[in-house]
C-alpha cells in the first residue's frame, strides 16, 4: 500500500469514509429544505478527497464536488435570469438535475459502485 498503513486501519479508513460519502448525500439532499447543508458537505469532500484517491469512493467525492459547483452556477444563472422568465425554467432544470445526481450517487454508493465506469 502507498500510504503503508496496517489492513486494519486502511479498513476503518474506508469504512470512516463511506460514511463521509453516505453523509454528503445526505446533506446534499437535506440542503433543498435548509439551503445551507451542501456548503457543509462540499467542504467534507475536500477534506477527505486526498484519503481517497485511488480508490472507487474518489468517483463519488468527485461526482458531489461537481454537483454541488454545477448546482451553484446554474442556480445562480436561474435567479440572475428570472427577471426574464427563462430564469423559472433554468432552476427547475437544474433541481431537477441535482435530484438526478444525488439520487444516482447515493444509490451507487449504497450498492458499492463506482460512479464512472471507467473506474470500476
Amino acid at each position: 500500500m502507498a500510504n503503508h498503513e496496517s489492513s486494519s486501519e486502511t479498513g476503518a479508513n474506508h469504512v470512516s469514509d463511506l460514511k463521509v460519502a453516505h453523509a454528503v448525500y445526505g446533506l446534499q439532499a437535506a440542503s433543498f429544505v435548509l439551503g445551507f447543508t451542501s456548503i457543509v458537505g462540499v467542504i467534507l469532500d475536500y477534506a477527505r478527497r486526498d484519503r481517497v484517491r485511488g480508490t472507487w469512493l474518489e468517483s463519488h467525492f468527485t461526482w458531489q464536488i461537481r454537483t454541488f459547483w454545477y448546482s451553484l452556477v446554474w442556480g445562480l444563472l436561474g435567479v440572475v435570469t428570472l427577471v426574464a422568465v427563462v430564469g423559472y425554467f433554468v432552476l427547475v432544470g437544474v433541481t431537477v438535475w441535482a435530484i438526478y445526481r444525488i439520487a444516482k450517487g447515493w444509490l451507487n454508493l449504497a450498492d458499492g459502485r463506482p460512479m464512472y465506469a471507467d473506474q470500476a
